[in-house]
C-alpha cells in the first residue's frame, strides 16, 4: 500500500495535527537525506516532537507515518531515481500544488537541519541545492493557472525531487552501513 497526499493529511487533519502531508513527508526524507539511519527508531520521536508539539502521536497516524517511512526508505535505495514526493495531485488547483512543495521543501530544510549541521562537509552541488530549496521555502507569490506556470511547477517539482535524491547519496546512510555498526575486532 501506497501513501498518498490527500489520505495521509485526512489522517493528520483526524487527529487535530496541524501539517499536511507534504510537510511532513518532506521532514522525513530531510532527515534521511541528511544523514539519519535508515534503521533508526528515533525518527517517529522527532516529527512527534517537531510537529504534534511533542503530545503523543494517535495510532492511525503512527501506523500512516511507519507505511510512509518504508516507501521512502525503498525509494531511496532502490537507484531507480524512485522517490515520489507527497504532494497534492495533479488536479488540485495549481496554488494548492504550489503550496505543498513549499510546505514539502520547509518540512525538508527542517529534517535535513537535524543531522546535518556541517555543510561544510556536504559538496558544493548539495549546498547549492540547499540555496535553491531556502529560495523555494519563501516563495509567495500566487501562480495564474495557465501552460507556462505548470511547466515552471513541474519543473521545480522535479529539481526538489532529484535535489533529495543527490542529497541522499551523498550523505543517506545505507542500509550496509547500519548493519557495520557492531563492533569489530582487530
Amino acid at each position: 500500500m501506497t501513501t498518498d497526499f490527500d489520505t495521509l493529511t485526512q489522517c493528520l487533519t483526524d487527529n487535530e495535527m496541524v501539517v499536511d502531508g507534504a510537510e511532513i513527508h518532506g521532514m522525513m526524507c530531510g532527515m534521511l537525506c541528511g544523514g539519519m539511519a535508515l534503521s533508526e527508531q528515533h525518527w517517529m520521536v522527532v516529527l512527534q516532537d517537531t510537529m504534534n508539539q511533542g503530545e503523543p502521536l494517535a495510532e492511525p497516524v503512527v501506523k500512516q507515518l511507519q507505511t510512509l517511512f518504508n516507501q521512502t526508505c525503498q525509494q531511496l535505495v532502490d537507484g531507480q531515481y524512485g522517490l515520489q514526493l507527497i504532494l497534492p495531485d495533479d488536479s488540485q488547483p495549481i496554488n494548492d500544488r504550489g503550496l505543498g512543495l513549499i510546505n514539502w521543501v520547509q518540512g525538508f530544510m527542517a529534517g535535513f537541519g537535524l543531522y546535518q549541521q556541517k555543510l561544510s562537509n556536504c559538496s558544493d552541488e548539495v549546498r547549492e541545492a540547499l540555496e535553491d530549496f531556502s529560495d523555494i521555502a519563501r516563495m509567495e507569490e500566487p501562480m495564474t493557472d495557465d501552460e507556462e506556470s505548470e511547466q515552471a511547477l513541474l519543473e521545480v517539482m522535479e529539481y526538489v525531487r532529484i535535489s533529495a535524491l543527490l542529497c541522499f547519496n551523498e550523505l543517506g546512510q545505507s542500509l550496509l552501513e547500519d548493519q557495520q555498526d557492531s563492533p569489530s575486532v582487530h
